[in-house]
Parts: structure tokens; C-alpha cells; sequence
């Protein structure tokens, strides 16, 4: 496994550095635009990777494909409607995942059809081919309705407070619990199978697409 990881990096470490920055600066980027100043004011609406990178969570991207970023801070009261936005803000991370996704996808077949010859046309391939893996992967894992997870903010807008109140009490126990289930492959498998559904649906609608442009 390691050597594999160490064949892959050059691929991995800026595909994984790129996407968790992209993913964490939507969050930041859609609540300031609800209202929302505190990422702003905190310097996480940027792109720099240093400002978003959770240590664990940046492990299991790179080993497991599935990871998180450090969250952005959101303050849901500057919200007119602060669950709505909340769920908005919350969402706007898996999207943007999606959103790089197909556009890699797009590259991905456009370089594999008409220059994946040569050093930089082969790495250039691969590399988008694991930006899809990566990005689809981090989209799928986002919306499980899990605390601290995207999936579970948007769960919460829905809920009535007393359950989310409820819920929140055991908050701090989530995370540790996800980590344990990926590091056993008993969550790898359910997400791997969802990322793969994902992914084959994106190339049904993209490849054809692709080749009648090109």
C-alpha cells in the first residue's frame, strides 16, 4: 500500500490539496454571500490550503479517498433564514465537488482521446482521472447526514430543534467513529460502491458529449 501511495503522490497531494480547499472556500464564499462575514473575517476565502487542511481528515483523503477539511466557520444568525442558509451553505460544499468533478471528467476524456501520448499528456490524464475519484468521492462522503459532516447540517434545517439539540450532545463523538469505520473499510466499501454509481452516471452524460465535440 505504501509503495502504491508513493507512486501515486504526485497525482494525489495536489488533486487532494486543491479539491479540500475548493470544497471548504464554497462554504465560506456561499455564506458570505448570505451574509455571513465570519469566513471573510477569518481569512478562509482562499484557495490556499494552509488555511483548510485538517490533519485527519487530509490523511484519509489520501489514503482512503475520503476525508474532510477543516470547517469553515458560519455564523447562521447573519442568515435572514438561518437554517435555509445554513443548508445552503452546507450544500454548497458537495456542489462545488461536483462541479470539479465534471469538469476534470471533461478534461479526463478530452486528454485520453486526443493527447494522453507523452510525459505531461499521460500525467495530465491521470491526474484528472484522479480529481473525478477524488472529488466525486468527497461529495458522496460530505452528504452522509452525519455530525460534523455537510449532510448532517442539511439534515439539521429540516429537523425540529428539539431532536438537533439532542443530537448535538453527542457531536463530539461522531468524528472519531467515522474515522474508525473508514479505517476498518467498513464505510469505504458502502461510499466506494455510491462514488462508483456517481461516477458512471457522469460519464454517461459527459463522454458522449465529449466526442461529439471533439
Amino acid at each position: 500500500m505504501l509503495q502504491r501511495f508513493l507512486q501515486d503522490a504526485i497525482y494525489l497531494i495536489p488533486a487532494v490539496l486543491f479539491s479540500l480547499s475548493f470544497h471548504e472556500f464554497f462554504h465560506g464564499f456561499v455564506a458570505d454571500r448570505l451574509g455571513d462575514p465570519t469566513a471573510r473575517n477569518q481569512g478562509r476565502l482562499t484557495l490556499n490550503p494552509k488555511a483548510h487542511l485538517d490533519p485527519i481528515g487530509t490523511v484519509c483523503m489520501l489514503l482512503f479517498r475520503f476525508g474532510w477539511a477543516k470547517p469553515v466557520p458560519v455564523n447562521m444568525m447573519y442568515f435572514k433564514n438561518p437554517k435555509q442558509g445554513m443548508a445552503i451553505t452546507a450544500a454548497a460544499g458537495p456542489a462545488s465537488n461536483l462541479l470539479l468533478a465534471f469538469g476534470s471528467m471533461a478534461l479526463y476524456f478530452v486528454f485520453a482521446i486526443r493527447g494522453g501520448d507523452g510525459l505531461i499528456g499521460g500525467y495530465l490524464t491521470t491526474f484528472f482521472y484522479i480529481m473525478i475519484l477524488i472529488n466525486v468521492g468527497l461529495a458522496v462522503f460530505n452528504l452522509l447526514p452525519i455530525s460534523p459532516l455537510d449532510g448532517s447540517k442539511i439534515l439539521y434545517a429540516v429537523l425540529p430543534n428539539q431532536i438537533y439539540f439532542k443530537i448535538m450532545q453527542y457531536e463530539q463523538y461522531f468524528q472519531p467513529i467515522i474515522f474508525l469505520l473508514l479505517w476498518t473499510g467498513l464505510l469505504s466499501t458502502p461510499l466506494g460502491f455510491l462514488r462508483d454509481l456517481v461516477i458512471d452516471g457522469m460519464s454517461f452524460v459527459l463522454r458522449p458529449l465529449v466526442l461529439l465535440l471533439l
